[in-house]
């Protein structure tokens, strides 16, 4: 038995009256000597007897209304029990964890596991009482929004509308924390948690993480009451990953896409259709089969029809999940790439030049050169990538360390004029491996190296074979050239006998440099004569100008950070991929990268000043969320002792009386109205008796 108003049960002190005025109102018999006849002597002792016992009772019932009336005002409980008519008015906190993430998007004869279990806190929330406090907690997202208690059940109910099935993971764990937090604040009498929930195994917690101990705030007077929509055999398959084959992209060319499938049901998948989309349209599509449990790799071909930003989705059939059933990414596929050419000396920039030249008529690449004087005067983000010749003008090349850190892309070469001192303090400058030395003699067309080694994997040489055909190029004679090393901190593209790296590709912050270890000038070597030499420049070009997709896919919920160098405005629009549009107005008229978190939706981001594209990126769901495999009751109980709860969990099923069942187990049933009637009975047997008890002493 449970009192809600224990600070009464001090009222007890005044049971010690009866007891007093029972001691100071003892009547002592006066002796009156009668004749020497027995019987009445007998006669008066029975009646002293009678008296005694009726002042005795009357002390216990006195003591006893006392008792019960201090109780009635205590509000005794009873906790299990139900008697009709006596249920609890003690105030009461509840918590619902709702459980919003897709895999409740799962619909059977009575509809969505999402939509029933908003029902059900529709129908807990008939249940509660004016002053009653309750909160909403999503496991999608769970500690992402500050959440607060609530009197107003009008209101609240609005917010439980509102609330959407999300992309974003989240955990039963960490929602249960924020609702043990939220209850340790509150004074209420009764203290509960809601957890409705699919109980996917993957969500219950973070992997790899231990558990934290949450028996301070999930104490003994928590109730833990959980509603489980598990049960039915989920055919589920899943779009892992989507990957582009290629690193550079070129309108009319031939491109390629690879997308990782998974069945994760316990039931095969015969010839299921996998479709590629491109903008919107479908580009390709392969059928695979799958048995329970198999992952396979779709590859779709295609061609690219045309230039500019290009959304790429990859999408399977509809079965029980559907928010699985598509992955996306996005590239830009080149219409016109700017790049701007530094040099010391404008002979040395004229081969590279030239070897651009026919894409530049072809009106593909835009071609700007500049001494390297004149690099603080350039804003090298207006462009696409940026080829620096030359190492004497070093000391003007700091903006081009910022712009590769930021994620520009840079081409290196030495110039004619660059000496082993000067050509280390401009590659030392953007942390890159220094040369150990000069080889070779400059003029010299005796005993130059050639090509040893071709990584024809690279991008740089990506199409410039015909399908099938052997890999074979033609070496040049390079008489003069620095011996560089990738130290480990990059990779070779092309090396020489000496293991000199001739062409290598290094990262360096977010941006990334090809560097290449002679001057692209006929006395140093004969490179710039042979046939290979404007495949290679154009090529590498293309591959610099290209964003690598890999930094431009999230997953939903995570922060991303957007580059905005190319802004033109003082405000960005984010396009978001249900056609809405998302202004932000920037503080910081110099802000150059802000962190945008609004990313609960799955597809393509577009990032816009005014009209101009300035960056992009895809979110997408997170594999494990398509996982149904559920927890059994006992992985469940597991995971409350391992967190050490301590209160009292009551497993109920939607389709039973839970309302019942969790009005008797709040509290089961008060008996104040019980004792203070009892305090009435007693009260008039306690008159009955002092009267009787009265003529009796008379």
């Amino acid at each position: 038995m449970t009192f809600l108003n224990p600070a009464i049960l001090f009222g007890l002190i005044a049971t010690a009256i009866p007891v007093l005025l029972h001691l100071l109102n003892l009547r002592k018999l006066k002796r009156i000597e009668f004749s020497t006849l027995t019987f009445l002597k007998e006669l008066q002792k029975n009646k002293i007897r009678r008296i005694k016992l009726k002042q005795w009772l009357l002390l216990a019932l006195r003591f006893l209304i006392i008792l019960f009336v201090v109780f009635s005002f205590a509000r005794p409980t009873l906790q299990g029990v139900s008697i009709g008519g006596t249920t609890s008015s003690a105030k009461t906190t509840a918590v619902f964890i709702l459980d919003n993430t897709f895999s409740m998007s799962v619909v059977n004869e009575k509809g969505s596991d999402f939509n029933r279990a908003r029902q059900v806190i529709k129908t807990l929330l008939n249940e509660l009482q004016e002053g009653d406090e309750v909160a909403l907690v999503t496991v999608a997202g769970a500690g992402k929004e500050d959440v607060k208690t609530t009197t107003n059940l009008a209101e609240f109910r609005k917010k439980l509308d509102a609330v959407e099935l999300s992309y974003e993971s989240g955990t039963i764990n960490k929602a249960v924390i924020i609702a043990g937090e939220i209850l340790s604040e509150s004074h209420n009498f009764n203290k509960e948690i809601y957890l409705l929930s699919d109980f996917q195994k993957t969500d219950l917690s973070e992997p790899n993480q231990p558990l934290s101990n949450l028996s301070n705030i999930l104490n003994d007077k928590v109730k833990l009451y959980t509603f489980d929509f598990s049960g039915k055999d989920v055919f589920n398959l899943g779009i892992d990953n989507l990957e582009a084959n290629n690193q550079i992209f070129e309108k009319g060319k031939p491109v390629s896409f690879t997308a990782q499938v998974t069945n994760y049901s316990s039931r095969s998948a015969q010839n299921t259709i996998a479709s590629l989309f491109i903008n919107g349209e479908r580009s390709a599509q392969q059928s695979v089969s799958l048995a329970p449990g198999e992952t396979k790799e779709v590859v779709f071909e295609t061609q690219l029809k045309s230039s500019g930003y290009t959304e790429v989705s990859a999408g399977l059939e509809d079965d029980d999940i559907n928010q699985d059933n598509k992955r996306y990414m996005n590239i830009v596929v080149p219409d016109k790439i700017s790049i701007v050419i530094f040099s010391d000396r404008d002979q040395d920039a004229s081969f590279v030049a030239l070897a651009l030249t026919a894409a530049s008529e072809n009106g593909t690449i835009n071609i700007t050169k500049r001494n390297f004087s004149q690099v603080s005067s350039v804003d090298p983000n207006s462009y696409d990538a940026v080829v620096a010749i030359g190492s004497e003008g070093q000391n003007s090349a700091g903006k081009l360390k910022s712009y590769v850190a930021n994620g520009g892309s840079l081409f290196i070469m030495p110039g004619s004029g660059s000496d082993l001192s000067n050509f280390r303090s401009l590659l030392s400058m953007f942390q890159l491996p220094e040369p150990s030395s000069m080889a070779g003699n400059p003029n010299s067309t005796a005993g130059g190296a050639i090509f040893d080694k071709i990584d024809f994997e690279h991008p740089v040489f990506a199409d410039l074979f015909a399908k099938g055909a052997k890999k074979q190029v033609e070496s040049p004679d390079i008489y003069y050239y620095f011996r560089l090393n990738t130290q480990g901190k990059g990779k070779n593209i092309i090396t020489l006998p000496d293991n000199s790296s001739f062409l290598s590709e290094y990262s360096v912050g977010k941006g990334k440099v090809l560097l290449m270890n002679t001057a692209p000038v006929l006395n140093w070597s004969n490179f710039p004569l042979k046939g290979l030499f404007a495949p290679v420049m154009n090529k590498a070009v293309y591959y610099l100008a290209s964003k690598d997709h890999h930094m431009n896919s999230f997953t939903a919920g995570e922060m991303v950070t957007l580059n905005l160098q190319a802004r033109i405005l003082p405000q960005i629009k984010i396009a978001r991929p249900d056609k809405t549009n998302e202004v932000i107005n920037l503080e910081n008229q110099s802000q150059n990268f802000i962190t945008y978190s609004n990313t609960n939706l799955a597809g393509n981001y577009r990032v816009l000043s005014g009209e101009r594209l300035v960056d992009y990126f895809s979110i997408n769901h997170s594999p494990r969320e398509s996982n149904p495999g559920s927890l059994t009751l006992k992985e469940f109980n597991e995971y409350l002792s391992k967190t050490g709860f301590k209160g009292k969990q009551f497993r109920l099923d939607v389709n039973d009386n839970y309302t019942r069942e969790i009005q008797q187990a709040r509290f089961g049933s008060e008996l104040w109205r019980h004792f203070l009637l009892m305090a009435l009975i007693l009260a008039l047997v306690e008159m009955l008796i002092s009267r009787s008890a009265k003529k009796d002493t008379v």
